[in-house]
């Protein structure tokens, strides 16, 4: 992933199949996040890949518990003839709780249900998998006994009531599997999470300098202005620490500390710099996690605005189309194919890869950036899903 902060379109909806992708793919099909990662498709693949696993399981019980003789277990033809049955009702569980997940997702709402917690959520991921057991198993039967009849009649009422045993065993065995990753998978990501915002959060060097060195410079000769100065740093310092206390905040909180960060800046650009926010009462409302919108606001302005001689101005818009926050920051700086600044500058390629990660931790792939030319200057545009149950408390 290109990191530079002049790159003309990065996107993050629609990443490549790279390693990291098809990892955090997987490790959103097992996790009780009910948010996947990556192409619809490829959780699809996990489902048929988790059965073809689980079909091995059924097949070496089944030839424990029912192959006669020695040269039974060396019978590779019988080995394979047993695993495409046992595949085949394998798919039909998979699938079949595959698709209620899905459907459950849709009805419930995905954002409510990853609400959910203790009994609530422990119900819904047992009941789930155990309705489909008792949907797709029998249907699966009912399929390879349609090819061979004489299945159901030899298995007897002693078998089936085996099997169904056994396949709620294997549920229960994968279900607590799968609770152990998800707590692992949550540790880890609390743990990234928190790293990343750190290193979001913290302001590059330069900028902390260069604005107590402005208001040293300006003690002289102009009081009043350096204590102008001073008084918007304190304020932006005061704004970030607490957002990098809070998880989830209004985005207005984040309009009021890029507001923040532009007076400050415009306090020692003065007429260079020139800044409007529009965003409706709707916009401002809706939740979001801190310090991503900041990011890109600072890229405007050192990349867009800070090298350009006559300065420009920065417009920051939100708005909610359907069920999607669009925000965008517009320069008309020197736009992205402008020469890069030398790396002692303070280049932000770092923050905005931090961000690229942190939306695909977060919102998988339902959440884009979109980094490109404007002409004049650059324009950002980040998407995000709205949280559902705001937008059916506002409605």
């Amino acid at each position: 992933m290109n990191t530079s902060a002049q790159t003309p379109s990065a996107r993050v909806g629609q990443p490549p199949l790279t390693r990291e992708l098809l990892r955090a793919s997987l490790r959103s099909w097992y996790s009780n996040e009910m948010r996947r990662v990556g192409p619809w498709w490829l959780q699809l693949v996990w489902t048929f890949v988790f059965c073809c696993v689980v079909a091995v399981g059924f097949t070496i019980i089944g030839f424990w518990g029912y192959a006669d003789g020695e040269g039974a277990w060396r019978n590779w033809r019988g080995w394979a003839y047993w695993y495409g049955l046992n595949l085949v009702v394998s798919l039909c569980v998979g699938y079949t709780i595959h698709a209620l997940f899905d459907l459950t997702a849709w009805l419930f709402k995905a954002e409510r249900i990853r609400r959910w917690r203790g009994w609530r959520q422990a119900l819904y991921f047992i009941a789930v998998p155990v309705t489909g057991l008792a949907i797709g198993w029998p249907l699966g039967v009912w399929i390879i006994s349609f090819e061979q009849p004489w299945l159901l009649k030899g298995m007897g009422a002693n078998g089936i009531a085996g099997s169904v045993l056994i396949g709620l065993l294997i549920s229960a065995v994968f279900s607590v599997h799968f609770r152990t990753k998800e707590k692992q998978l949550l540790a880890e990501r609390s743990a990234t999470e928190a790293q990343l915002r750190l290193l979001q959060g913290q302001m590059e060097p330069h900028f902390m300098f260069n604005t107590l060195a402005n208001v040293l410079a300006l003690m002289d000769h102009d009081t009043p202005k350096a204590k102008a100065m001073l008084e918007a740093f304190t304020e932006y310092l005061r704004r970030s620490l607490t957002h990098l206390r809070r998880d989830v905040g209004p985005l207005a909180a984040e309009l009021e500390l890029a507001e923040t960060y532009l007076k400050l800046l415009g306090t020692r650009m003065e007429d260079r710099l020139r800044y409007r926010i529009e965003a409706d009462e709707h916009a401002r409302q809706q939740p979001l996690p801190p310090l991503l919108l900041q990011p890109l606001v600072e890229n405007a302005v050192h990349h867009g605005l800070e090298p350009k001689v006559e300065g420009g101005t920065v417009r920051i818009t939100a708005r909610v189309e359907g069920r999607l926050l669009v925000l965008e920051v517009h320069d008309d700086g020197l736009g992205p194919d402008a020469p890069k600044r030398r790396a002692g500058a303070g280049g932000n390629g770092v923050a905005l890869d931090n961000l690229r990660q942190r939306l695909l931790s977060r919102y998988g792939t339902e959440a884009t950036l979109d980094v490109s030319a404007a002409n004049p200057g650059t324009r950002a545009r980040l998407v995000l899903p709205l949280d559902p149950l705001s937008t059916a408390e506002s409605a």
